[in-house]
């Protein structure tokens, strides 16, 4: 994301309000899985009130007021960053959703909507995280411990490096499919998530320095 396109409290007069009647359509990301979850729009007080409050907040056209979405329901947008497109009249806003989005009880008013399995994963392990439901393997998983977490890691590693040299392709996607699994439980137990892991890729793809390796480059 171009730090040019991130609006902030001191850029709002750079938007193109006077376009639209005041108005700009805001659409909505899940920043963990990027699926578009829906579409509203804002004016200058909603989008004042969304940066000032982090829950996102619309002009209900209907209405005819402010309207911050989860304001009876709970299900409320925790905002991440807002962005504008290259005219400045529309924005993109990605956050993260608590509960559905939907009205209809979807996760997006978009049914088909694509976005990210790993990140929906990633989502599902930190509420087991928080929650412990009682049956749940994740839950066994972290109340063994971060060692009993990194072992089974490692045996999972171990399985998969062996299904690539002496297994079928289904045995070697399966394997995968358990040790990824197993390293974002992980990455949960010590405060991490997938997130952290694709920004790090990322600054290494672009060859930026990174807090973890400096000097790391592909």
């Amino acid at each position: 994301m171009s730090e040019d396109l991130l609006v902030s409290p001191e850029t709002l007069d750079q938007l193109a309000w006077d376009k639209q009647d005041g108005l700009l359509p805001a659409v909505v990301q899940d920043a963990a899985t990027l699926r578009v979850l829906m579409l509203g729009y804002m004016n200058r007080e909603a989008l004042e009130k969304t940066l000032a409050c982090r829950h996102v907040t619309f002009f209900s056209r209907s209405k005819g007021r402010l309207w911050t979405k989860g304001e009876s329901s709970g299900h409320v947008l925790e905002l991440v960053s807002v962005e504008t497109d290259c005219d400045a009249d529309t924005l993109l806003i990605q956050a993260n959703p608590q509960g559905h989005t939907c009205h209809l009880q979807r996760t997006s008013c978009f049914p088909k909507a694509p976005g990210s399995f790993l990140g929906d994963l990633d989502a599902l392990i930190a509420r087991r995280e928080r929650e412990r439901p009682e049956g749940s393997y994740t839950t066994k998983l972290f109340e063994g411990g971060i060692r009993r977490i990194a072992q089974k890691v490692g045996e999972e590693g171990v399985e998969t490096a062996l299904a690539a040299v002496a297994q079928e392709d289904s045995d070697l996607l399966g394997e995968s499919a358990d040790l990824i699994y197993h390293v974002l439980v992980l990455l949960r137990a010590r405060g991490l998530s997938l997130a952290g892991v694709e920004a790090l890729l990322q600054q290494r793809h672009l060859k930026l320095p990174s807090p973890g390796n400096p000097e790391a480059a592909p």
